[in-house]
């Protein structure tokens, strides 16, 4: 698992490079909401919350290592987490406190309970195809000192054709980190951050290129940094982005475009559309506004994004 440390730490290192991504690290805070529109309760407007996401109502969980330590596909690995290493493997109905690591193409995680914190990842994919990740809950401990670095994380930045479905993440300093697929009917919520963390509810850091779509999702991020939904140019372009139809909240800027200062050339074909985007933290959505890093070149769009008390259209300036 050494390569998961490594991998935390090029990504750490790329945001807190990244000045232009954030002003400051310092006087930091968690906003308490003042809710009104969908965000005050997502499902009334159809969107996501913790009423119709995460583990499906009366699904009976097996504890693993607890209980079962192996089944078709999978098996626990004595040093402490999941290997699903079989192809087609569906890991479905259990609780793990421990990291679910991915290697194998088309494997269903469905249905799992997870609660463990520090610098390691929920679920991780390594060079996997064709992998869904559905209904399923990842928290820590606390939204302090105990955080999860990553709640679902691409490592590699390769993956294709991944689903990442109605799940319930909290507690996270950044919840889903995938560079292409489907990310859709997710509940984002109480993110968690110690130290130098940045809170990203969903990002991608860019290089890698297939078509990304970020769709009916609900990410609320109280911190007073970062992000809802960012789309960053740590390791390359951005392009072949659709992000749609959206509940959001919070963070530095609620979204980022993916035009990186310096970097508006290649950020193609992104799409940011018919958003609600809440105030219920901070007046401008997020503390310093509710969009950034967007450039209306490059076949780029920015339309019908709405604040969420109003439904007046949200600005792209």
């Amino acid at each position: 698992m050494g390569v998961i440390v490594v991998a935390v730490g090029l990504a750490r290192v790329a945001a807190i490079h990244d000045i232009g991504r954030e002003q400051s690290l310092d006087n930091l805070h968690s906003a308490k909401p003042t809710v009104s529109g969908c965000a005050s309760r997502p499902s009334a407007c159809g969107y996501p919350d913790e009423s119709n996401t995460g583990v499906v109502a009366g699904k009976a969980l097996l504890a693993v290592p607890g209980q079962v330590t192996s089944g078709a596909g999978w098996h626990w690995d004595s040093r402490g987490w999941v290997s699903i290493d079989g192809a087609g493997a569906v890991f479905d109905g259990y609780s793990v406190n421990a990291n679910i690591d991915v290697v194998a193409n088309n494997v269903t995680v469905r249905n799992v309970r997870m609660v463990q914190g520090g610098e390691g990842f929920g679920i991780s994919l390594r060079h996997t195809s064709g992998v869904t990740i559905e209904n399923c809950e990842i928290t820590a401990p606390d939204a302090a000192a105990n955080r999860l670095v990553v709640g679902i994380k691409d490592i590699y930045g390769d993956a294709t054709g991944t689903r990442v479905l109605a799940n319930d993440i909290s507690r996270t300093s950044t919840g889903i980190q995938v560079q292409s697929g489907l990310v859709e009917d997710n509940y984002i919520h109480d993110l968690g951050m110690t130290g130098g963390d940045h809170v990203n509810g969903t990002t991608a850091n860019g290089g890698n290129t297939p078509q990304l779509t970020l769709h009916h999702n609900t990410v609320f991020n109280s911190y007073s940094q970062t992000d809802a939904i960012s789309l960053f140019q740590d390791f390359g372009p951005q392009a072949n982005r659709t992000i749609d139809n959206n509940l959001l909240a919070g963070g530095g800027y609620t979204i980022y475009a993916g035009a990186n200062t310096g970097k508006e050339a290649t950020a193609t074909n992104i799409h940011v559309t018919n958003n609600r985007i809440s105030r219920m933290y901070y007046p401008q959505g997020g503390s310093y506004g509710p969009v950034t890093a967007y450039t209306s070149t490059g076949g780029n769009t920015f339309t019908g994004n709405i604040w969420d008390d109003t439904s007046t259209l949200v600005s792209a300036n």
